[in-house]
């Protein structure tokens, strides 16, 4: 059984029963199309079944590797962009501690990213600190061609050869890649990198159970078999049922698509625990390029509370009446922490004293809520009782579902990404790319 529970509770007002369930109809063709895979983009649904048929010698041999590198590496470079980043980074955030440079319990290494972006001057301060630490890194790319991270792993693999010789630096390499094809695999056969696979049926905003996120969130010492479990648990709920009432994740896709429909264009993930930021980066990818296309789509946004209250928080209280919120919310955090009382209570907050700063937290939770949705904004919760590997596993198994029904009762495909090839045609074209010739000379006329 899962620990995440959803709540329409604070939805009242703006969304009747009736409408929820004069849905369900769509909702069940949505969800016969991703079970049996038969909808738009099967081929990329590898990942619905991912728990069952993923082969666990594979987390095996992750963990003894792991092992191994984390003994040796005081830092660990995750090179990846979108898919092949953020669902690893928003494990590691939200299982760490902001304040420690890796597990120490574990003797895990800081785990560090790059190829995420083009930044000059990060990726030449990520060198220069590299100088002094013991590190190895992970590449994550199918083609090996993509050119955020090809041009941080050509720099990278260059400063590691030149740190350690060629022979330790290929001991220091993992290449997650294409199981035949690819720049990267190809590279990876020919160096002797340890190497695994990015599945075929599986597209990048959906693989962090793969060992796109596996292995990196493996090096960071967290238990990646638990995380396994929750989104095997998670699944176990779904499959039993499409009844709105009984699965979470269709009364989930229903809702932001009532709302859509309602003219509730921005849905705003919200968060009251910092750890949750890159969870909230990762939902951000994985709805925007599943559902934002053919013109249609709802913007996902993300707040973190709060924090945002008092910089985000007056637009969300009284701007334009287009948004909705998901609140993403914690019953119990890992650790104890109590206000204490001050004999000259100058700040008048003495009748705090002896409360869990949890408690105060759960109050301004539950006295956002309430203003906002009296304000015109609607808010569904979902609820999990503690950050750790199990429910962390259940949330993103959770939302990837919700997500592939969610577009497939908006009418799109959820699993291509068209539109992201074309800043790619520009770029290449204005950097002189052999082969686009044509397309420099006319891009050149507009600038």
């Amino acid at each position: 059984m899962t620990q995440t529970k959803t709540s329409l509770h604070y939805l009242k007002g703006f969304l009747r029963e009736d409408e929820i369930h004069a849905m369900q109809s769509k909702a069940n063709i949505a969800y016969q199309q991703l079970v049996n895979k038969t909808g738009k983009g099967n081929d990329f649904l590898g990942w619905v079944d991912w728990t069952e048929t993923f082969d666990m010698e594979i987390v095996s041999r992750i963990e003894y590797q792991a092992a191994i590198l984390r003994k040796k590496s005081q830092v660990f470079v995750v090179i990846g962009i979108g898919g092949s980043y953020l669902g690893t980074r928003a494990v590691i955030e939200a299982l760490g501690n902001p304040f420690q440079l890796g597990n120490a319990s574990l003797g895990s290494p800081q785990i560090i990213y790059a190829g995420h972006q083009l930044s000059e001057d990060y990726h030449a301060q990520l060198l220069n600190y590299l100088e002094d630490k013991e590190y190895s890194l992970a590449v994550i790319s199918k083609s090996g061609t993509t050119t955020e991270p090809a041009v941080a792993f050509r720099m990278l693999k260059t400063h590691l050869e030149q740190k350690y010789g060629k022979a330790e630096a290929q001991t220091r390499i993992v290449a997650i890649t294409d199981a035949r094809k690819g720049a990267l695999k190809k590279l990876a056969d020919d160096e002797g990198y340890a190497t695994y696979i990015v599945p075929d049926d599986v597209g990048g905003r959906y693989s962090v159970l793969t060992p796109v996120g596996l292995f990196p969130i493996a090096m960071a010492g967290f238990d990646i078999r638990k995380l396994l479990e929750g989104a095997k648990n998670m699944r176990t709920q779904l499959l039993k049922s499409s009844i709105v009432t009984e699965n979470p994740a269709i009364e989930y896709a229903i809702i932001r698509n009532l709302l859509y429909q309602k003219g509730k264009t921005t849905e705003i993930l919200v968060n009251y625990e910092p750890r949750l930021y890159y969870l909230t980066e990762w939902w951000k990818q994985l709805y925007g390029e599943s559902e934002g296309k053919e013109n249609k789509g709802i913007f996902p946004a993300g707040i973190s509370l709060t924090t945002d209250l008092h910089s985000m928080g007056q637009y969300v209280q009284e701007g334009l009446r287009n948004l909705f919120e998901t609140v993403l919310s914690v019953e119990q955090p890992v650790q104890t922490l109590s206000i204490p009382n001050d004999p000259d209570n100058l700040d008048g907050l003495n009748f705090l004293t002896g409360k869990r700063l949890s408690e105060v937290n759960k109050m301004a939770e539950l006295g956002t809520i309430l203003a906002h949705a009296d304000g015109g904004v609607p808010n569904f919760r979902i609820t999990i009782p503690q950050i750790n590997e199990t429910t962390l596993g259940e949330l993103i198994y959770f939302f990837e579902f919700a997500c592939g029904v969610s577009g497939y009762i908006l009418g799109v495909n959820p699993f291509d990404q068209p539109g992201v090839e074309a800043y790619k045609k520009n770029m290449f074209a204005l950097l002189g790319k052999p082969g686009f010739e044509k397309e420099t000379e006319e891009i050149r006329k507009r600038i």
